[in-house]
């Protein structure tokens, strides 16, 4: 695999000062010469192009899931920007100060998945806690699509104290937080757009505490990845339009859904029945070796088109009756031989779900 652009394809790449778009995903010449995993083709691009602040018409800049470590400064004269995607950017350390403010016209910023936050540079928006990255956004009055993530309780309240995020935000992942055992997702609540919720890391955390007059609406997707100390997801009941739900490497994780705790809702509600999932399409559960239990009870599953389970040894009873998911298309990917040891409610709903299964090695 070449990773090195030859000099006429870095003229033809920069050849044009007036393009609008450029993406390091789905340009011409990375489909060329790095891999055919869009993952990896752009993980194995490092440096960022010298010159690319000659596209000085440029409005969409999408460097999501590449190498690049560092952002020149010189990119301050991309004054028409008005996306800038740095999701998934696993490598990088730096994002100069007063760039991002500069980005006048820009409309949607992301930041996801950002891992280097500990690089001791003053002159840096993306070294620790993000709060100087979270004053420069509060000066993109165009702005209206965020996605960034949140490290601790105190920059969570001085993002939430700021009106246009909570109008913006669209997706936020809270990253290693340890200040706190319980974090109530409540202080969330007035994020008007919120979308995408991810918990990565957080191993202090061993409870989400939920109220019961709030509901995140608009919210469809949720992740948790190496939360080690948490038990229970209960708190998604709040989210009555979720749609697709990751739980990965959360060792202690033992129920999604404790009966407990959503008697304990119900009965504040005033709702005997509570009917978690009902718009769910998909659910993933990897490296859960103490999880039990979905939920105790059957669940409809109107909506649900494809579960990928491996590594949970422990869990051997599907929230399942015959009725469940009828008519959906359902896949369950499995581990090799998981499916013989499930516990079915009888024998029609074994019958109903035994096709659906496919093992995943």
């Amino acid at each position: 695999m070449n990773n090195h652009l030859l000099p006429e394809e870095i003229e033809e790449f920069l050849g044009n000062p007036t393009r609008s778009i450029l993406s390091f995903f789905s340009d011409r010449w990375s489909e060329r010469h790095l891999s055919s995993n869009p993952t990896e083709r752009n993980f194995g691009l490092r440096p960022l192009l010298k010159g690319i602040s000659q596209l000085v018409s440029l409005e969409c800049l999408d460097l999501s899931f590449t190498g690049i470590d560092e952002l020149p400064i010189e990119l301050k004269s991309l004054t028409k920007l008005k996306l800038s995607d740095l999701s998934g950017m696993r490598n990088l350390r730096k994002i100069p100060q007063h760039l991002i403010s500069n980005f006048f016209k820009l409309q949607i910023f992301r930041l996801w998945l950002l891992q280097n936050r500990d690089y001791p540079n003053e002159d840096n928006v993306s070294n620790g806690d993000n709060e100087k990255l979270i004053e420069e956004l509060k000066g993109l009055q165009c702005s209206n699509i965020l996605a960034i993530p949140i490290h601790n309780m105190l920059s969570i309240e001085g993002f939430m104290s700021f009106n246009l995020f909570r109008c913006w935000t669209q997706a936020l992942q809270l990253t290693d937080f340890r200040e706190s055992k319980v974090f109530n997702v409540l202080c969330l609540e007035n994020l008007e757009r919120l979308e995408a919720l991810e918990f990565l890391c957080c191993d202090s955390m061993e409870e989400i505490k939920m109220g019961c007059t709030s509901c995140f609406h608009t919210l469809s997707k949720v992740t948790i990845i190496g939360c080690n100390k948490l038990r229970d997801m209960t708190w998604l009941v709040l989210a009555p339009n979720l749609k697709t739900l990751s739980i990965i490497a959360c060792a202690k994780m033992e129920e999604i859904l404790s009966g407990g705790k959503l008697g304990e809702v119900a009965g504040v509600i005033g709702t005997p029945y509570l009917k978690p999932f009902l718009k769910l399409e998909t659910l993933l559960l990897i490296g859960q070796p103490k999880l039990k239990s979905i939920y105790l009870n059957t669940l409809p599953f109107p909506y649900l088109k494809q579960i990928i389970m491996e590594l949970c040894p422990e869990l051997k009873k599907l929230p399942f009756n015959s009725d469940s998911a009828k008519g959906n298309l359902l896949t369950i990917k499995e581990s090799k031989d998981w499916c013989a040891t499930v516990e079915w409610e009888n024998d029609a709903t074994r019958d109903a779900f035994l096709p659906s299964f496919k093992s995943i090695r």
